[in-house]
């Protein structure tokens, strides 16, 4: 199995408002999650997917995230921890059930199952260490974007 829970103490970084998000940073971070945070980073960024992204600083998580962008809509968010990042979706009652019907790990479409709603918005929040677990991501991010 690809996606295994993660048993360390969860510490989310980027939190200086100074400090930028440049690779050099991220990759420190990360360690060796970066190569995955990095393939991914060249993938939606290809002519395929034509995924943009920017990095700000958010006063109310206090910390950095990175916005990814379809022309203006937002497909996910990446957060970086420490040694792993996570990629954050949001859906809808109406869009969750094409979640279900993705080729993609069963234990996703579990976490996904029995998050808590924030407002109206579903979160699918995946834990990201390797370069195996973006197969199934990619396909969550193209079902993201076909959305509405």
């Amino acid at each position: 199995m690809k996606y295994k829970t993660l048993k360390i103490m969860e510490t989310r970084l980027l939190r200086e408002l100074d400090v930028q998000p440049t690779n050099v940073v991220i990759e420190n971070a990360l360690g060796e999650s970066y190569l995955a945070f990095n393939e991914l980073i060249e993938i939606i960024s290809n002519n395929e997917f034509s995924l943009t992204y920017e990095w700000k600083y958010y006063n109310d998580g206090k910390s950095c995230l990175c916005k990814v962008l379809n022309k203006k809509k937002t497909v996910f968010w990446i957060s970086i921890w420490d040694k792993f990042f996570k990629v954050g979706f949001y859906f809808t009652e109406k869009t969750r059930l094409g979640i279900v019907e993705l080729d993609i790990e069963n234990s996703i479409k579990e976490d996904f199952k029995n998050s808590k709603n924030i407002g109206k918005l579903i979160p699918l929040t995946i834990n990201m260490k390797t370069k195996e677990q973006i197969e199934d991501l990619l396909k969550i991010i193209e079902y993201k974007k076909k959305l509405k």
